[in-house]
């Protein structure tokens, strides 16, 4: 184990981090983007950039869509501690408990409360959330769960 407590297996093990949300015409596009800055640690802030699009929703409201990925294995690794860190212990359970719905392909798919995170706090949801998806160099489900079990984002 390294001095974070992260194994070096484990931090080779993710191949980037994908997130992605979107604002709605009834929100704070600073607002929005706050919460996905503080799901990294600040010294990441100035280099996040996110692909920006707009679109509209069902009744042509405004409607932007953000996305990036992240390669850089020590900002994969400061993003992965942090979330690690800062999920609650019953949002892992939960997450372990229905993990083979949130795992495909080598990819694990987080959906982050976007409120929560502006917060300054990590919190799974289902409504309206930042998307994350960690892919892992390893598809195989036993080998998603040991790594995350390694990495702190799995109890």
């Amino acid at each position: 184990m390294s001095e974070s407590g992260v194994t070096h297996l484990s931090r080779s093990s993710i191949a980037f981090v994908d997130v992605s949300l979107f604002a709605h015409a009834t929100e704070d596009e600073n607002k929005v983007m706050r919460a996905v800055q503080n799901l990294f640690p600040t010294k990441y802030w100035d280099s996040l950039t996110f692909r920006r699009q707009n679109l509209y929703g069902h009744h042509r409201n405004p409607i932007i869509f953000f996305e990036t990925r992240i390669k850089d294995k020590e900002f994969v690794q400061a993003f992965v501690e942090n979330l690690s860190s800062k999920l609650p212990i019953g949002d892992k359970q939960d997450l372990l408990e229905e993990i083979d719905r949130s795992v495909e392909k080598g990819s694990l798919y987080l959906r982050l409360d976007k409120q929560s995170a502006f917060q300054g706090n990590f919190k799974l949801c289902t409504a309206d959330p930042i998307r994350v998806r960690i892919r892992f160099k390893k598809s195989k489900l036993e080998d998603v769960v040991q790594v995350c079990q390694e990495l702190g984002i799995l109890p």
